[in-house]
């Protein structure tokens, strides 16, 4: 009798209608999976199957706009989901009226119908990146209380608190090259832990392991049952500093497990990550998809898809755009899509940059707030970003060969692989999230959001007086659409760990990096780099702030508002605190407005 392994996640919510929803979830064997719905709306697919496991991206259909609706799983005509024995709330969808404004579907730029339509209801949006599976109940945990853990016992706890009406996912879901002692113990159990890879993952099945651990608390279970999730990989979602460099990549693919590593972690992302971030039109269109439900096995076809991936990435996009009302966000890969040669080092293939601008500039008045989604932080402190520039201009050789290969082992070592080691990519980013946020169209507010580096942060942007950017007042000029037009706030906000760790000599590090010692000493990087000045400069609008966290959106019409929350631990239990509640439009009226820095 087959039962549920894992899930259901609640994935794609469609904005446009309000009608239709995506569930994943594992079985134990083959089957149809059902999804019913106290409204009436359902849903149903047969399993498909991958290195032995079952699963399902059920596509339910006929819910009611505007509304918030119970839904169980059905294996057959039995119940597995919600269990007999829970003490949760019921799982639900929710759907946003069908009048919410234009719309898009993920991935799919230039599928919006211009027009301002109807205001839509405000939406919550909450973000962060890298989160270990919480430690085993009753067990000593490390890194603290988990952020996401606490938010889903404290929402299951309080039936009137906000949901976030989405949970970004913004990379390391799961850590590949750190395992825990739970799933150390089942690597054991099948192979010897001192041939390499250790007690890292080795292969597919090994990749379950560890969604098993990071998806079956029950709290955060529940959590992903009933908040709609984006997801995009980092690097440990594969492992540390993934496609750094061109030398990195060749030294990796000379040792004999790499390439099962690789293709298994594509496959598993594919399987785990990426379809829920499909809309139905999409996954109708996808012929991989399409492929592996059509096989009783799918495992090498998908296998064929990864390896052939890894060798060319260009062929595939794990990019994708998702639309909420007025509220457009464009989530990058920036690991797989790079271009790692010395002389033509890009962030992004010139394929993908292309697919970037356009959906990010298709249609800019369809849109109040333009969010893109990059695991890496477009701006870092300062220093940290001058020493990213100074070692790529070393690592291209303009000051030599010895110090081109000082510069290879210096980038390894210190993780200087975010967009400011990509100059020219950082350069072509900026200006385009300048261009985005400028002209009669301009949206309210441009934010990039990022986690990785394993604290938070706001750092907002200065474009240089003779080319006014965003931030800037309105332009005057008598040109076309000139005058009154909004110019839009461009932010970074940073927000990392969910539940990890950082060393306090790197929490000093960062801290120095945002001074004015810090700064100088970049300044004498560039110079001995020749790397020239970066065409924006940037300060510090908040934090740093160190511990497991998540950042809040809260969007109405033009308005927007930023809320911090850290897990913190009591004798209570694990409670959020806020340490950030902050007006990032107070031209349009303060919603709030308070910090604390930790």
């Amino acid at each position: 009798m087959a039962g549920l392994r894992l899930g259901p996640l609640l994935r794609y919510v469609d904005w446009e209608s309000g009608a239709t929803a995506t569930v994943w979830v594992e079985a134990s064997r083959p089957c149809t999976v059902a999804v019913r719905c106290a409204d009436g709306a359902s849903g149903a697919s047969p399993t498909f199957s991958v290195a032995g496991h079952h699963y399902a991206l059920v596509v339910v259909e006929g819910l009611t706009p505007g509304s918030t609706t119970a839904y169980e799983v059905l294996i057959g005509s039995r119940r597995v989901w919600p269990p007999d024995d829970t003490r949760l709330p019921p799982s639900t969808i929710t759907t946003p009226p069908a009048a919410a404004g234009p719309t898009g579907a993920a991935g799919n730029a230039g599928s919006e119908p211009g027009g301002a339509g109807t205001e839509p209801p405000g939406m919550r949006i909450s973000f962060g990146s890298c989160r270990w599976a919480a430690a085993p109940g009753g067990g000593h945990d490390p890194a603290g209380p988990d952020a996401l853990v606490t938010l889903a016992a404290h929402l299951a706890a309080d039936p009137a608190a906000a949901r976030p009406d989405v949970l970004l996912l913004l990379g390391d879901q799961v850590y590949a090259d750190e395992t825990s002692g739970a799933t150390r113990r089942r690597l054991a159990a099948r192979r010897d832990l001192g041939e390499p890879p250790g007690a890292e993952i080795a292969d597919y099945e090994e990749y379950t392991y560890l969604y098993d651990e990071s998806w079956r608390d029950p709290e955060v279970r529940w959590l992903l049952s009933t908040v709609p999730s984006c997801m995009i990989f980092d690097d440990h979602d594969v492992i540390d500093d993934w496609n750094t460099s061109a030398a990195w990549q060749r030294d990796m693919r000379a040792t004999p497990w790499w390439h099962e590593r690789i293709v298994s972690g594509l496959m598993s992302y594919w399987v785990h990550q990426h379809l829920g971030n499909l809309s139905p039109v999409e996954l109708a269109a996808d012929p991989v998809y399409a492929a592996i439900r059509a096989s009783p096995d799918g495992t090498e076809t998908l296998r064929r898809f990864a390896a052939e991936t890894d060798a060319d990435p260009a062929r595939t996009r794990w990019s994708y755009r998702r639309v909420f009302g007025r509220v457009r966000l464009v989530m990058v890969d920036t690991r797989a899509a790079r271009v790692l040669a010395e002389k033509e080092r890009a962030m992004l293939d010139a394929a993908e940059a292309d697919w970037l601008r356009n959906a990010v500039l298709d249609d800019p008045s369809s849109y109040d707030h333009l969010l893109v989604g990059s695991s890496l932080p477009w701006l870092l402190p300062p220093l940290v970003h001058d020493a990213e520039r100074w070692n790529a201009a070393l690592c291209a050789g303009v000051r030599g060969p010895r110090w081109a290969r000082f510069g290879e082992k210096l980038r390894r070592a210190s993780d200087l692989e975010h967009w400011a080691a990509f100059p020219e990519s950082f350069d072509r980013f900026t200006e385009l999230l300048r261009e985005a946020g400028s002209g009669p169209d301009a949206p309210a507010t441009v934010c990039v959001l990022s986690g990785d580096v394993h604290h938070a942060y706001l750092a907002e942007p200065r474009w240089p007086k003779s080319d006014p950017g965003p931030g800037s007042h309105p332009r005057t000029d008598s040109g076309p659409g000139s005058g009154s037009a909004p110019i839009a706030r461009v932010l970074q906000l940073t927000c990392s760990p969910v539940h990890n760790s950082i060393p306090r000599s790197i929490r000093a590090g960062f801290r120095f990096g945002w001074s004015r010692a810090g700064r100088r000493i970049g300044r004498l990087l560039s110079r001995h780099g020749r790397t020239g000045a970066s065409p924006v400069s940037w300060n510090k609008a908040g934090g740093p702030w160190f511990g497991n966290q998540l950042m809040t959106l809260t969007l109405h019409g033009r308005k927007s508002a930023l809320t911090l929350v850290q897990a913190k631990a009591s004798k209570q239990g694990d409670q959020l605190e806020a340490v950030l509640e902050r007006s990032l439009t107070p031209e349009e009226g303060a919603i709030f407005s308070h910090s604390t820095e930790c």
